[in-house]
């Protein structure tokens, strides 16, 4: 299971990026996508367009729900990598991965790499 970053997935929808070969792949492998609700709502804050929204949908068919397990574990990776302003949303999308044992395909590694060692996989 892989599970996409807002910014994966907005480079992923430009034809001929680096992201849209990756995804090509993955999809090709029949490899399983999903990704957190809490990313959704990041990619569909936009800006975005009707044909970008109905690609994403299809090609992002599960989208989990943020759970209250999820809200515990976010509080952790917030609380034991530092406290950094600005990182619960990250520590929220890294939380879902992790409990959905999904590794998490992300053009911002910077922002993730400090999850890596409360297990959190990057791609």
């Amino acid at each position: 299971m892989i599970h996409l970053d807002t910014s994966f997935l907005i480079r992923a929808l430009v034809r001929g990026s680096p992201e849209d070969t990756r995804l090509q792949e993955w999809i090709k492998a029949d490899e399983p996508l999903g990704m957190s609700v809490i990313a959704w709502a990041e990619f569909l804050s936009g800006p975005v367009n009707e044909t970008a929204l109905s690609l994403a949908a299809l090609i992002v068919k599960q989208r989990l729900d943020f759970t209250e397990d999820m809200a515990a574990l976010s509080a952790r990776l917030f609380n034991g990598s530092g406290r950094r302003r600005g990182t619960m949303v990250d520590c929220m999308i890294a939380a879902t991965a992790i409990v959905a044992d999904a590794a998490l395909a992300t053009c911002n590694s910077s922002d993730f790499e400090r999850l890596e060692e409360f297990g959190l996989t990057l791609i």
